[in-house]
């Protein structure tokens, strides 16, 4: 058979590729690359007939000979392989590595017939411009791609709940992510809402034992015991907010937190009307005597509960909370949170509570210059100026955070407002029945300022 000549040995070495010009029809080019094709015939050492066939195949199979210069200078030829063209395809091409001898000039062995290196797992082939198609760069696949095999042309894209480990090899399940009991943020918020309802019990149970005192009667005891257990309610529905996410949990969630708020800040309002009802009752020829009394509280906060219950029956029955998987919020995470299914209805409980946070604001507000006998309201408005800071600032925080730190965010306001609540409303009371017993008494609380 022909040699190459050198620089034909030079371009396919270098894995260049031979460039024919494009003026020539394509029939002409076939004619030309295969002209010597046609024409080589010769016998071999066999007296074998070797020859092309129409379809440019050799007409028999050869063996592939190693040749190796031995030390003392002779010239030895190892066969090392064989080609058969009619063989199956699994035994045509025979060859066996470890008997080939390669020259001790290679500085690496086998030799590398590319120009460029082999692209490992994890890396794709990116063929330069202007350059033959075995030189390439190897670049990382991108995230959340993976290339399992050498040479990939292109990466291939995880699975919608998968992503790309580091080397970016393989496919590994997104990580889970959600507010657990079990991590620090999860656990401080738990401990503190605990801490809250015990220092709720302990008032409670201060304002059950001395149930029979003027503080304690003064503006409804009745009343007062309500807004205490609705204020536990209150820090023990946060916990709610922590842990996995669950049809069941998803759904109390917020239908727990609006109708204990609702029925909190529906006691405040009753509360306030009381002291002004009770102010402007002592006035003589005042027709609000035949007013005062439990009555009209109690009605007070048995209608608001009963339509913000309204309101969480109307979503539960149109479109009810429900886990939701979030593949979006966390790169190579899944969060799971809860999705408030009716938007109109979480925003209709939220804008319900809204309202009776106003009323009884603007309301105590306005009695704040009470005289001292009456002189809850002012602390009622302390409270509700605390309550609405605290939901006025929680929107801006809520709306900028994302994952399991939007969760956090609303357990902390929940807290932080009910806390508001306790602590102005409830501690300077304590304080005078524990510390100041003298203040606990008709005669100073009937005492003109």
């Amino acid at each position: 058979m022909t040699h190459m000549n050198d620089l034909e040995e030079s371009r396919l070495s270098h894995c260049e590729p031979i460039v024919v010009k494009e003026s020539f029809p394509k029939s002409s080019i076939n004619a030309q690359l295969h002209h010597y094709l046609k024409n080589v015939y010769f016998k071999n050492n066999l007296d074998e007939e070797i020859f092309f066939t129409e379809n440019r195949d050799l007409n028999t199979g050869y063996n592939i000979i190693n040749i190796v210069y031995l030390p003392n200078g002779v010239l030895h030829r190892e066969i090392v392989g064989s080609y058969n063209p009619y063989a199956s395809q699994e035994q045509n091409f025979i060859i066996n590595e470890k008997a080939i001898v390669w020259e001790s000039t290679f500085t690496q062995t086998p030799p590398q017939a590319k120009c460029s290196e082999s692209c490992p797992p994890g890396f794709m082939k990116l063929t330069r411009e202007s350059e033959p198609i075995c030189c390439f760069d190897c670049i990382p696949c991108p995230q959340g791609e993976i290339s399992n095999q050498s040479d990939m042309n292109n990466c291939m894209k995880c699975q919608e709940d998968h992503w790309s480990n580091h080397k970016r090899d393989t496919c590994i399940p997104k990580l889970i992510i959600f507010l657990s009991y079990e991590e620090a943020l999860g656990m401080a918020l738990t401990t503190s809402s605990i801490i809250f309802s015990l220092i709720n019990t302990i008032i409670l149970g201060i304002f059950i034992h001395y149930r029979d005192t003027p503080i304690v009667r003064a503006n409804n005891r009745g009343i007062s015991y309500i807004l205490l257990i609705s204020l536990m309610i209150c820090f023990l529905c946060s916990l709610i907010f922590i842990g996995r996410p669950e049809p069941v949990t998803c759904i109390l969630r917020h239908t727990t937190f609006g109708m204990t708020f609702s029925i909190s800040l529906s006691s405040i309002l009753a509360k306030t009307i009381t002291v002004v009802m009770a102010f402007h009752a002592t006035k003589p020829g005042s027709k609000l005597r035949k007013w005062m009394g439990s009555r009209i509280s109690y009605t007070i906060i048995l209608s608001c509960s009963l339509f913000q219950f309204i309101l969480c029956l109307i979503w539960l029955f149109s479109a009810p909370p429900f886990p939701y998987h979030n593949m979006q919020s966390e790169i190579g995470a899944i969060l799971i949170e809860c999705n408030e299914g009716s938007m109109i209805a979480f925003y209709c409980v939220l804008g319900f509570l809204g309202f009776l946070a106003s009323i009884s604001f603007i309301t105590a507000f306005l009695s704040r210059n009470l005289p001292d006998s009456f002189n809850e309201a002012k602390y009622i408005t302390f409270s509700m100026l605390v309550f609405c800071s605290v939901w006025i600032t929680f929107i801006p925080t809520y709306l900028s955070t994302r994952g399991k730190y939007m969760v956090a965010v609303e357990i902390f306001a929940i807290q932080a407002s009910s806390a508001g609540l306790l602590g102005c409303i409830f501690m300077p009371k304590c304080c005078s029945i524990l510390l100041r017993p003298d203040m606990n008494s008709r005669k100073y609380l009937t005492k003109k300022p």
